[in-house]
């Protein structure tokens, strides 16, 4: 309810208003379980693997560029603003990687609920481990945080007081059973926003800057993360046992 009035409030102010983007997504949450359980599930990946990647971000995510196209406790959003063939070629490039699809709403069920959703979806593309990410996107405005899906009025506000920045998180999963190989996190700012508050257009071509960067960040940190799993795991146990 809170939701539909603030997208009322923001058609009901027009140009004069922008409405910020969702939520992201609680990574933690996404693969919550009995402790027990958790703490017996194995890796079961081989190497070289496909990883499958897939966006997600809080339940009714909304932004001006970007709307989920499955949803339920999780929203997945399908739409490649940030996963770019360009990135794409820079996950397949990591060693032991094969190849990087992404996840569309094809392979989705009509909800998303849990992690367990998405790597169901990742077997459908044979995937052996799953890449989940998502983007916490926040404006500062006066000197005051502004939440997911607020209303910002537009108009002229000194630089120094207006910023947007982004966190961009990911973890990797084990498709088979589940297991988590490693996280990876980055954040960036976009500031220069003395002119941009003045359309919701320019405003939101800085949340985007942020988010791109963001993002770039955390492939890179991805990256590091995937090295460091493929030290770990990706040597056969028989050649382990040998040394």
């Amino acid at each position: 309810m809170r939701t539909i009035s603030i997208l009322i409030l923001g058609l009901l102010a027009g140009c004069a208003s922008y409405v910020t983007p969702g939520g992201p997504a609680n990574l933690d949450a996404i693969n919550r379980a009995d402790i027990a359980e958790v703490a017996s599930r194995k890796p079961a990946s081989s190497f070289p693997a496909r990883i499958a990647i897939a966006r997600v971000q809080a339940s009714n995510y909304r932004s001006y560029s970007a709307a989920p196209m499955v949803t339920g406790r999780y929203s997945v959003i399908t739409t490649q603003e940030l996963l770019t063939d360009a990135a794409l070629a820079r996950v397949t490039a990591w060693p032991k990687v094969v190849a990087a699809p992404s996840i569309n709403r094809l392979l989705l069920p009509a909800k998303v609920e849990t992690i367990e959703d998405l790597r169901v979806a990742g077997a459908k593309l044979q995937a052996d481990v799953l890449l989940v990410y998502t983007l916490d996107t926040s404006f500062r405005v006066q000197g005051r945080g502004v939440g997911p899906l607020s209303v910002v009025s537009l108009g002229l506000i000194p630089d120094r007081d207006a910023y947007i920045s982004t966190t961009a998180s990911a973890v990797f999963a084990d498709v088979r059973t589940g297991y988590i190989y490693g996280v990876a996190e980055f954040s960036a700012k976009a500031s220069g926003l003395t002119n941009a508050w003045g359309s919701r257009e320019v405003i939101d071509r800085k949340r985007i800057e942020a988010e791109k960067e963001a993002f770039a960040g955390l492939i890179n940190e991805a990256g590091n993360t995937w090295a460091g799993i493929v030290s770990q795991y990706g040597v056969p146990v028989q050649t382990q046992a040998l040394r």
